[in-house]
């Protein structure tokens, strides 16, 4: 008779993948709340440090293909954050992005100072000042897919998103390169791993951005053909990237904002990547969840409450003041601040690639895992109904609308 335990191991990811799609589905229909907050539920349900169902990483989910593929499930949502980009409408109204870099710088000084205040190491602060700039692109464009949302404050929340993203592993590429100099005294591995990785990502998405749309011209119906071009791309991209020790997430970016100018577009029946997009999403906010201990969540609780109430007065008071100057009402403007909250899945996994890299110092950092934890289930409910309260979200929800 062949032994259980591994049998029952091989099978824990795919039942709990289906229990968090259940969930979702049924939870959305009883309580019109969005469905990946559902997801993120029965992944911190199920996690190792909980009731030990999933792996705890760092034991036996690195072996695995699991956090490579919520790494290209999160590609893939970045490549559609990076497409729905419009550079033109940003150098037509510059206060968007002036906005963005004034509400991220002070997300970042803000919460340093009370990272500090609370007695938190330097570098600690540093990197937990970093992560606070992020809005969580997987939570956006997921509730905003889900919710068919259009109009101004949507539009500045994806554009605000991608800024943030960008912004914040920026500055967090700076601090993961000072703490190797610190560490091992070593100048090259710090540079490379602050400046030079991030750049040298850029390239390689904007190469990525450049030769598939290309290709799709040299097959001759590039309509027909990109959907499918565009995701084994991405999972290529996130391939070379772990390979090649660089940022998926600033490279699927790149790919996205750069194909997009290059005026392929694909079907919008396949906005998300269809039914593969939405089996990803389920996993990638069940994994995201699954890496938290409740532990460190209640030894965090205390500066993570204080972090996200300082995250939505900073991001929305930056947005609001130039509110007028880039031609929306201050209410419009709150509502699109508000809707940054999401912070979740980001930043675990930057601090998952950091990890990996030889970054300890993320394992003192509780309070990071307490502020993903609230905003895995509260951020998507913040941004829907930001969203509604600006009235860009229909009356009525086709029942078919997650699959899009």
């Amino acid at each position: 008779m062949p032994d259980l335990l591994p049998i029952l191991t091989s099978l824990a990811w795919p039942f709990a993948i289906a229990i968090a799609w259940l969930a979702g589905e049924f939870g959305q229909r009883w309580t019109g709340l969005p469905r990946i907050s559902f997801y993120g539920v029965v992944g911190f349900a199920l996690a190792g440090p909980q009731l030990g169902i999933l792996p705890f990483p760092g034991v036996d989910t690195n072996s695995g293909a699991v956090p490579m593929l919520a790494d290209i499930a999160f590609g893939l949502i970045l490549f559609e954050l990076g497409y729905r980009i419009n550079l033109r409408w940003l150098r037509t109204n510059p206060w968007i992005g002036i906005s963005g870099l004034v509400e991220s710088l002070a997300t970042f000084v803000a919460v340093y100072l009370i990272a500090t205040a609370f007695g938190t190491p330097q570098l600690t602060a540093l990197m937990l000042a970093a992560l606070s700039m992020a809005t969580s692109p997987a939570t956006v464009v997921r509730v905003i897919n889900e919710q068919r949302s259009s109009g101004q404050v949507t539009e500045r929340v994806l554009h605000l998103t991608a800024q943030n993203c960008v912004l914040a592993v920026f500055a967090f590429n700076v601090v993961v390169g000072f703490w190797i100099f610190r560490t091992f005294e070593d100048l090259s591995d710090a540079i490379w791993n602050s400046l030079v990785l991030l750049a040298v990502s850029i390239l390689t998405g904007a190469v990525f951005g450049l030769a598939v749309p290309a290709l799709l011209r040299a097959i001759g119906n590039p309509r027909q053909d990109a959907t499918v071009a565009f995701a084994l791309a991405v999972i290529l991209l996130v391939a070379i990237s772990y390979a090649c020790g660089l940022s998926p997430v600033v490279a699927t970016l790149a790919f996205g904002l750069v194909a997009r100018h290059r005026r392929v577009a694909y079907s919008q029946a396949q906005r998300g990547f269809g039914a593969l997009g939405e089996l990803l999403t389920v996993l990638l906010f069940v994994f995201a969840a699954s890496t938290l201990d409740w532990q460190k969540v209640a030894a965090g609780s205390g500066l993570a409450v204080l972090i996200v109430l300082v995250r939505l007065l900073t991001k929305t008071g930056g947005v609001v003041a130039f509110a007028h100057l880039s031609g929306v009402t201050w209410r419009k403007g709150a509502l699109a601040g508000v809707a940054l909250a999401p912070l979740s899945v980001f930043v675990i996994l930057l601090l998952e690639h950091a990890r990996l890299r030889g970054v300890h110092v993320v394992e003192e950092l509780r309070s990071v895992a307490a502020v993903t934890m609230l905003l895995e289930v509260f951020g998507p409910i913040i941004i829907q109904r930001a969203l509604m309260w600006a009235n860009e979200v229909p009356k009525t929800q086709p029942e078919a609308s997650h699959a899009a």
